[in-house]
């Protein structure tokens, strides 16, 4: 009863939050009245106070970083209603009018990225978990589906994955601490899902829609010629000063690239186009590993075991090697043919968007994996402190030689057969019993006792108690 008392009294409480923000914290300080009272602007009030208030209202609990990081993602959704008001009040601009237009919105993205960076906090997956989600926002830059970008809806969905990725290790660390700490957890996803992508799905579908007698988007001015477009890369990529053979790209692939010259942000999404496949390039034949001209990773990414490699070989065979620090790395055009073969990466994450046949991990230290569904098995071999994560289906997992993983499984992977050997801190995560409740952690035995008995030996694994 006191339970089901306090659930109002937060309720009514996130209710005048909300109405404070739409009066206060999240208002314009200025422009059209009759933009800012569009159906569409009071429906982004309306999200704002019954998703973020409770993100809010757990960071306050928390305090120090995390309310730091909450502040800063206020700050973003407050600038995302300042361009959705200008849009209805400035006709579509030409790329660099969209880079220029977009300016604030990347200004406070990188703000939250630098706050992930150097010495780990111990709330460096809060950090992260909030960092990355906000790339969800960037779903107003789509502007056809020649941008170079995935519709709207879509993209809201793609970029909490990789938020997920850090929301997930929140949940498992703090379910019997801190229940604060989980609640920001599960409200930041909220936020997004069903949130964001909600409000975009009913307002938004197809992109903005901007005004046909607004007035122009200046361009930003330029004292030099302007340079030729950057080599393919997607949102807030992170290797803008890096070197490339592909083919450039145009459209929105080039326009948070081409704003964030100075620092580029980190959490992109690194598409591997057409002609940086295998079949596709004339200097590369069959399987045989050739050292490629120009490298297109940055120097300090490089490996002393290769060149770093995220290409598909003759159509068939997914290759991410020597890959350092890459948190962004993403295989989104795969079919259930293929395979994805994992060797030699360190502290980095890869996203499988898609069913593949088999999945290799080999020689990897913190390394996240996550994939969608696979037809055969996943296989974790000779691996240190790695973790991955099935969102589909997964018959067979294996785990071989390796120290330190982390299995999180979906409800429709729960039937997979796991299979260990030689290996230690084997830790597999299952969905609770209610839905949308805390995962329920399952440690696989590594010690196991062997009793001759009746002419043949029974095994059982060691049980360990607290008593």
């Amino acid at each position: 009863m006191e339970e089901k008392l306090i659930e109002r009294l937060e309720s009514a409480v996130a209710r005048l939050e909300a109405l404070s923000l739409r009066s206060g914290g999240l208002a314009l300080s200025g422009g059209d009245d009759s933009a800012a009272t569009d159906p569409s602007i009071v429906a982004f009030d309306d999200f704002i106070g019954t998703f973020f208030v409770r993100v809010s209202s757990a960071a306050e609990k928390i305090g120090g970083q995390v309310l730091e990081v909450t502040r800063i993602l206020e700050q973003a959704l407050n600038v995302q209603k300042e361009l959705l008001i200008k849009i209805k009040q400035t006709r579509k601009p030409d790329l660099a009018g969209l880079a220029e237009f977009l300016k604030p919105l990347n200004e406070v993205i990188m703000k939250a990225n630098a706050m992930t960076e150097g010495r780990r906090s111990d709330f460096f997956n809060h950090l992260k978990a909030a960092a990355d989600s906000l790339t969800a926002l960037a779903w107003i830059a789509y502007t056809g589906k020649d941008c170079g970008m995935s519709m709207p809806i879509a993209h809201v969905e793609e970029s909490w994955q990789m938020a997920e990725f850090y929301s997930n290790k929140i949940l498992v660390q703090y379910k019997s601490k801190d229940p604060n700490h989980v609640e920001w957890a599960k409200a930041l996803k909220d936020l997004y899902l069903p949130g964001l992508r909600d409000y975009v799905k009913s307002h938004y579908p197809l992109g903005p829609v901007w005004s046909t007698t607004g007035k122009a988007t200046a361009s930003a001015p330029s004292k030099a010629p302007a340079p030729p477009p950057p080599p393919p890369a997607s949102l807030f990529s992170s290797e803008s000063s890096q070197p490339s053979s592909s083919k450039p790209k145009e459209g929105m692939a080039a326009v948070f690239q081409e704003i964030s010259s100075g620092k580029s942000v980190t959490t992109g999404l690194k598409k591997v186009t057409d002609d940086m496949k295998t079949k596709n390039r004339a200097d590369r034949t069959g399987v045989v590993a050739v050292t490629e001209k120009g490298g297109r990773a940055s120097a300090p990414s490089f490996s002393k075991a290769g060149p770093p490699k995220l290409e598909l070989q003759m159509g068939r065979k997914w290759v991410v090697e020597n890959q350092i620090g890459k948190k962004n790395l993403v295989i989104d055009d795969c079919d259930a043919k293929q395979s994805v073969y994992v060797f030699g990466c360190k502290d980095s994450v890869l996203q499988i968007q898609g069913k593949v046949n088999n999945i290799t991990i080999d020689k990897c230290t913190k390394m996240g994996v996550v994939f969608t569904d696979v037809v055969a098995a996943c296989e974790i071999v000779n691996c240190t402190g790695v973790e991955v994560q099935c969102q589909g289906s997964a018959p067979t997992i294996s785990v071989d030689n390796t120290g330190g993983c982390q299995l999180y499984l979906s409800k429709d992977s729960l039937g997979a057969s796991i299979t260990t050997a030689k290996s230690s801190e084997i830790n597999v995560l299952v969905p609770g019993a209610e839905p949308g409740g805390d995962l329920a952690e399952h440690a696989l035995p590594q010690q196991f006792i062997h009793a001759f008995k009746d002419g043949q030996f029974e095994t059982t694994p060691v049980s360990h108690s607290g008593g």
